[in-house]
């Protein structure tokens, strides 16, 4: 499982782009899933899309920004992509408290 972070800038919505994303501010959903969620200021000119991608054996951090980009890109708000950051949720460990034996 990867976890992709776009950060990027709104570029000429239309007023029913605006009117959706304003439901999506008053929303503040701030999670990471396979479909992305947007979070953003009321001006609506810069956002941050998060999207969860699951993982093949062989893939890599192109695969998972690749599949991302599609997610962001089927949400058909119009935008300029300013940095995307990319974790393997594969390489994580976790440590776990408690008592050492």
């Amino acid at each position: 499982m990867f976890r992709v972070t776009i950060r990027g800038a709104f570029e000429e919505l239309g007023e029913d782009d605006r009117e959706a994303l304003r439901g999506v501010v008053d929303s503040l959903q701030v999670a990471f899933t396979e479909a992305g969620t947007f979070t953003c200021d009321r001006s609506l000119s810069a956002f941050t899309f998060r999207c969860e991608v699951p993982a093949e054996p062989d893939d890599g951090e192109r695969e998972a920004t690749e599949r991302a980009i599609a997610a962001l890109t089927a949400h058909g708000y119009p935008h300029r992509i300013l940095r995307i950051g990319v974790t393997d949720m594969r390489n994580i460990k976790i440590r776990r408290k408690g008592p050492r034996r």
